[in-house]
């Protein structure tokens, strides 16, 4: 089954308005670390006490290297889990966007090669960016 170029067209439109909505966004996971400080006397030294915690710690990689941030409790880590999530969101859009862009240029170039041999003729191709002119 084949999508009609315009369907296609009108998609990409879409996902476009979708991109234009984008909030702010990170990469990165978070992630909740307990710690057991070693006091003896401590809570957290009780067998089965998880611990001391949880700390957030926002992870992502930057230039090669695993950068991490620590995210104070409370506010900002459901600030930085809607980040990720709407980091997450821009990426599917932006999958998506190419998926339909390359469907509308296949759809383009199986509708100019269906045209009768004498239309073919009035649109000229322009050459390639490597071909010279003479």
């Amino acid at each position: 089954m084949t999508i009609s170029l315009q369907a296609l067209r009108d998609k990409r439109d879409q996902l476009v308005a979708s991109l234009a909505r984008v909030d702010d966004l990170r990469p990165g996971f978070l992630t909740a670390r307990f710690c057991k400080c070693g006091k003896p006397n401590c809570h957290c030294a009780q067998k089965d006490s998880p611990g001391h915690g949880p700390s957030f710690s926002l992870t992502h990689r930057v230039a090669g290297k695993t950068v991490t941030q620590v995210i104070p409790q409370g506010p900002a880590v459901e600030r930085a889990k809607a980040q990720i999530a709407e980091y997450h969101r821009f990426r599917k859009l932006v999958r998506e966007l190419i998926v339909v862009s390359e469907q509308i240029c296949s759809t383009q170039v199986r509708d100019s090669e269906a045209l009768p041999a004498s239309e073919a003729k009035r649109r000229p191709l322009r050459p390639s960016i490597g071909q010279r002119r003479r």
